[in-house]
């Protein structure tokens, strides 16, 4: 986080009323769980595990990212609907096994609470999964919303799950926030009037350059975000 560039903190945190995040690799490392459910299909195929390491990039683009890398498929094969069906089932059984919340993000939502701003989630993922697994780490009951990858007929980078939840929050879009670890929160942040917050702690991908994104602001911990609203 660049702190010489005052104006832009003070624009970013002026009129904030609520702060929305994406889930996967901006508040919660899921990344373990669902590379497990990975590897489960690989050793049930004979093939040995991958280090979550090389899986954990991947986390950002869902089932096609981690059975493309896992076990070599693509949307347009055809045996790619079983698969994925298959590695849904998986990681849903697992869903919270080893899933953590990241350091310091209990922390920055209690503060946001005790300030009296909403916060919430907007993700990607189905709500089949988002919703449970929200609720068994404990976010569900602070958060004033949950929006999942099906809950608007789009997902993101489509502006249409932020609007929502913005909607649902009862704050306009320009009073929000919204954080996220893929180039693809902040193309929908922006598309919704919100400011940006690129998540660098995050999964990321392997797309262009975190700096590329054209975030308001990238940050490196999920407490420099209390920085910068200027919350104890």
């Amino acid at each position: 986080m660049n702190l010489t560039a005052s104006e832009s903190l003070l624009e970013l945190r002026s009129g904030v009323r609520a702060v929305l995040f994406d889930l996967d690799g901006t508040l919660v490392d899921s990344a373990p769980d669902l590379a497990g459910a990975a590897n489960e299909m690989r050793l049930l195929r004979g093939l040995p595990a991958l280090d979550l390491a090389q899986l954990r990039p991947m986390v950002g683009a869902g089932a096609r990212g981690m059975l493309g890398l896992a076990l070599q498929v693509r949307p347009e094969d055809a045996q790619y609907e079983a698969l994925k069906d298959e590695f849904l089932s998986r990681y849903e059984a697992r869903l919270s096994l080893e899933t953590r919340l990241f350091q310091d993000v209990q922390t920055l939502l209690d503060a946001l609470v005790a300030a009296d701003m909403a916060w919430g989630i907007v993700t990607n993922k189905a709500e089949r999964f988002a919703l449970p697994l929200t609720r068994q780490l404990g976010l569900h009951d602070s958060a004033r919303v949950v929006v999942g990858g099906d809950t608007t007929p789009h997902s993101k980078p489509h502006p249409a799950p932020l609007l929502e939840a913005a909607k649902r929050a009862g704050v306009a879009p320009e009073h929000c926030i919204y954080v996220g670890d893929d180039e693809r929160d902040i193309v929908a942040g922006r598309a919704a009037g919100m400011r940006t917050v690129a998540a660098a702690w995050g999964y990321l991908g392997n797309g262009k350059p975190i700096e590329e994104w054209r975030a308001d602001i990238v940050l490196s911990s999920p407490a420099q975000l209390l920085q910068v609203l200027g919350l104890p």
